[in-house]
């Protein structure tokens, strides 16, 4: 099958295109998938620069999002039939297989039936943004009708589906967005608010469209002094969640005297350290997106869709920082 190999850290274009056999069936609980399309999301662009979690793995296949179709069945799968339409996030670490390949193999309970009103390049495009935002808002913030929620990056692909789940919630949204393409974009999302970041100060904006009460919920998708900021952003007993690791000058006496919560959320967390429950647990969010997705109720949106082969172009996009929603691969 073709796949695409990561034989050393680097550029993109240590990414090659290469022949590789197609994986096999070793459990009888497994499927084996073609995959259509595989999203491409910034942590991928980390790995290849930064190396695997897992020693000796090189050379590996990245990607963690896929979207295809079942082809084989072992012995006990019994969820799926052969034809099935299929989406998931698992692979892509250096462990497991990733999705940038024609084929996988998949433990059936890692899976679930595609919406049918999403493209394959959609399905593939929402596992791992759908499980961090939900994460991020349901699991570690609580959201609930009636309270604000800020949220960094609007317009990005954890953003961008954030903005969706807090509306879904019954939240007032907060969203900062790069441009007033993006600001548009994050209005028809639902977003009630947004702040211009590059012209307008997003604690003193946020502080004003809250009566200086702050946010009851900021999710930091950016990192660094945003995250620092976002502390006086946020209300008294308030939620500060980030995907990122805060810098060691953190300053956490405001966060302290406020009463803050701070939450953390690396959805690769259950992959990495092999936790099956919480595996379950996120199989079980995309399930749930699922039925709002087909309710039409969710949406994610495709920036740009690149064929296999133009990874490393779909590297240097995504490196760039200027995607509105998501970059997919197309696998067929």
């Amino acid at each position: 099958m073709k796949a695409i190999h990561l034989t050393r850290l680097g550029d993109p274009d240590v990414l090659q295109l290469v022949d590789v056999a197609e994986p096999v069936i070793v459990r009888p609980t497994q499927i084996k998938v073609k995959i259509k399309a595989a999203g491409v999301n910034p942590v991928d662009t980390k790995l290849r620069k930064n190396g695997v979690p897992f020693p000796d793995a090189l050379p590996t296949i990245l990607g963690c999002d896929g979207a295809g179709v079942v082809v084989e069945l072992g012995a006990a799968a019994t969820r799926f039939r052969l034809g099935d339409e299929v989406w998931f996030c698992h692979g892509g670490l250096g462990r497991e297989q990733g999705n940038y390949a024609e084929f996988t193999v998949i433990e059936q309970a890692q899976v679930q039936p595609k919406p049918r009103r999403w493209s394959f390049a959609e399905a593939a495009a929402a596992p791992l943004v759908l499980i961090t935002a939900w994460e991020a808002l349901h699991d570690r913030s609580k959201v609930k009708s009636g309270q604000t929620v800020l949220i960094h990056g609007g317009a990005g692909g954890v953003g961008h589906v954030a903005i969706q789940i807090a509306k879904l919630s019954g939240a007032t949204v907060i969203a900062t967005v790069g441009s007033e393409e993006h600001a548009n974009f994050a209005r028809e999302l639902g977003a009630d608010e947004v702040i211009h970041y590059p012209t307008q100060d997003f604690v003193q904006e946020t502080l004003r469209l809250t009566d200086k009460k702050g946010a009851d919920i900021v999710l930091d998708t950016v990192g660094s002094d945003v995250f620092r900021r976002s502390i006086d952003a946020t209300a008294y007993g308030g939620d500060v969640v980030t995907l990122l690791e805060p810098s060691a000058d953190t300053n956490w006496k405001e966060a302290r005297e406020r009463n803050l919560r701070i939450g953390f959320v690396l959805m690769l967390t259950p992959m990495v350290r092999d936790l099956p429950i919480a595996r379950v647990h996120q199989v079980g969010i995309l399930r749930s997106c699922g039925q709002f997705v087909e309710a039409n109720a969710l949406q994610i949106h495709v920036d740009r869709i690149f064929p296999l082969q133009n990874v490393s172009d779909a590297h240097r996009y995504v490196e760039a920082g200027h995607t509105c929603g998501k970059a997919v691969l197309s696998v067929d």
